[in-house]
């Protein structure tokens, strides 16, 4: 038997994050967020997402494009645990593993059939970087893919972390309205990594063609600067 074999790109994902920093840890965090699943032309035939519609959510099986590399460690260290920590690569949902394939959990808002680009499926509540393969989508069935008993081992201790945030209206005004929720949503999760701590040091995020500059002291997350995007 094959210790290996072939996948295929059948979508990209298409969201306001053409870089990683700044994308939520976890689907479902920010549920005000956006994004399009667009299929790539080979798959572009409407009777693959027949039934579909009748799901409210799916599942997205996709590519840690960025995070692709040769060979791997038993042990990473998560973000949250202040980068120090180090836990075995297969209790934690880190990018850095044999195979580079996330899986996320996102509503799905609705389905436009005939675009021209093929089926277009609006989603909320990804956490995946623009132009991210997919390569599979799955429906979410609550019957048997939901757990209320779970226990979330260590992340459980990170569950509802937040900051507070501080954005000036004159800033803000520079967002879309439709973007603005998500965007706070996005700030509210604290993108810095958990060990970086300097008041002073000014962080730089980009959401949807803008550049986000900020600061974060005592729990506080204060928008300093919401400028275009120099392409």
């Amino acid at each position: 038997m094959s210790e290996s074999f072939a996948v295929k790109v059948i979508a990209r994902m298409h969201s306001d994050f053409p870089a990683k920093f700044g994308i939520p840890r976890q689907s479902g965090l920010v549920n005000a967020l956006k994004s399009t699943v667009v299929f790539e032309p080979v798959y572009r035939n409407p009777d693959a997402v027949r039934g579909l519609e009748e799901f409210s959510h799916i599942w997205l099986i996709w590519q840690f494009s960025e995070a692709v590399r040769e060979g791997w460690s038993p042990t990473v260290r998560p973000p949250r645990m202040g980068g120090n920590t180090r836990m075995g690569v297969f209790a934690t949902r880190s990018p850095f593993r044999p195979n580079a394939i996330g899986l996320s959990c996102v509503k799905l808002e609705h389905i436009e059939p005939n675009s021209s680009k093929g089926p277009l499926l609006y989603v909320s509540g990804a956490d995946l970087m623009d132009g991210t393969p997919i390569l599979d989508i799955k429906p979410y069935l609550p019957g048997v893919d939901s757990h209320p008993d779970a226990i979330g081992g260590f992340a459980d201790s990170f569950r509802g972390y937040a900051v507070e945030v501080q954005c000036p209206e004159e800033l803000l005004s520079h967002v879309p309205e439709d973007r603005r929720e998500a965007l706070l949503g996005i700030l509210a999760q604290d993108p810095r990594p958990s060990y970086q701590n300097d008041p002073e040091r000014l962080y730089g995020l980009s959401f949807g063609g803008l550049n986000v500059r900020f600061r974060v002291c005592d729990g506080v997350l204060l928008v300093c600067e919401i400028i275009p995007e120099i392409l």
